[in-house]
């Protein structure tokens, strides 16, 4: 694609306080981890060579501009980057539990990410414009004011041919109904061309506990050409108009935590159709496209946090030759 940015995100940067040991007085000691699904994604698909830029807003404190510093080190765009005085930086406190797994505790009401207004992109149109996709969840629509510009931004990027990538990434705390979320998520679904959704997002969705039928479903009522259900450590499985697959994880002994797992997986996908442009995959494309991105997820998940420490071409290269996927 020649576009002046593979992919331009929109959505929430925050940070995530992880759990990193006690303290001597027997205290949990969290670590400000830097995150945000949305530019996680970016970070993965930087690290892997594309240009990216993420529109958002940050609180113009502290956290803030850390934040700014760190994406901008990372190597993704920040002219789109927007803070408020008046509200503070989102905060997530997140608790893993002996299998990996994640609890969050949001500090967000509001939080900036939520302030995020549609006169601020529709500043950033001629971004939008330049990108070859525009990726987007739903934490962007849990109020109107970041729901207004959201849908404007999505609605930019398809009058410019720009694919839609759509990940719901439902965070339930956050929402006021699940009503609310639903009509949310059914919107971005009828916006879509490449849909990344979970396990537990497509049986709530959907209440189909076979995935193909509540594949089938979704595709009844919408086109998506491009479907992966992500299943965690049951691996994943990806859908294309004519060909299905289901590939194994990559199981690792030194998994600490999923955290970013799921934006690491969606942003090998991102990789994979910027590389072959989107169309009716084989059976051996999706196969390679889901090994490549089982692997990047399966990495991630071996250290705290995501959006510094994404994993290498080389790494993913590396773990595809030489890992043990036996106890998948």
């Amino acid at each position: 694609m020649n576009n002046k940015f593979d992919v331009v995100a929109l959505g929430e940067l925050l940070i995530d306080f992880t759990e990193n040991g006690m303290s001597s007085q027997g205290n949990p000691l969290m670590e400000a981890n830097p995150g945000g699904a949305p530019c996680n994604v970016l970070a993965m698909l930087t690290n892997l060579g594309h240009k990216t830029s993420f529109i958002g807003k940050v609180g113009d404190d502290m956290f803030g501009n850390r934040l700014e510093e760190t994406i901008s080190e990372i190597g993704i765009d920040t002219s789109c980057l927007f803070k408020d005085k008046e509200v503070h930086t989102t905060l997530a406190f997140v608790h893993t539990g002996i299998d990996g797994d994640r609890d969050f505790s949001f500090y967000r009401n509001p939080g900036a990410d939520m302030m995020l207004n549609e006169s601020e992109v529709l500043s950033c149109s001629h971004v939008i414009e330049n990108a070859g996709i525009f990726h987007f969840g739903t934490l962007s629509m849990t109020s109107d004011i970041c729901r207004n510009a959201t849908k404007s931004a999505i609605d930019i990027a398809k009058k410019e041919g720009a694919l839609i990538s759509f990940d719901p990434n439902l965070r339930e705390p956050l929402w006021d109904s699940l009503d609310t979320a639903r009509e949310q998520v059914m919107y971005g679904l009828s916006k879509c061309d490449i849909l990344k959704i979970s396990d537990n997002e497509i049986k709530w969705l959907t209440n189909c506990e076979d995935y193909d039928e509540g594949v089938q479903t979704i595709r009844e009522q919408f086109n998506i050409p491009l479907v992966l259900v992500s299943l965690g450590k049951d691996g994943s499985i990806g859908y294309s108009n004519s060909s299905k697959v289901c590939v194994q994880p990559f199981l690792l002994d030194n998994t600490i935590e999923t955290t970013g797992a799921g934006d690491t997986f969606c942003a090998c996908i991102l990789h994979y159709v910027l590389q072959n442009g989107l169309k009716d995959y084989s059976e051996k494309e999706l196969t390679d496209m889901l090994t490549f991105a089982g692997a990047a997820a399966a990495l991630i998940t071996t250290k705290k946090g995501a959006l510094r420490v994404m994993p290498t071409l080389s790494e993913i290269e590396k773990l595809i030759c030489h890992g043990d996927r036996s106890r998948g």
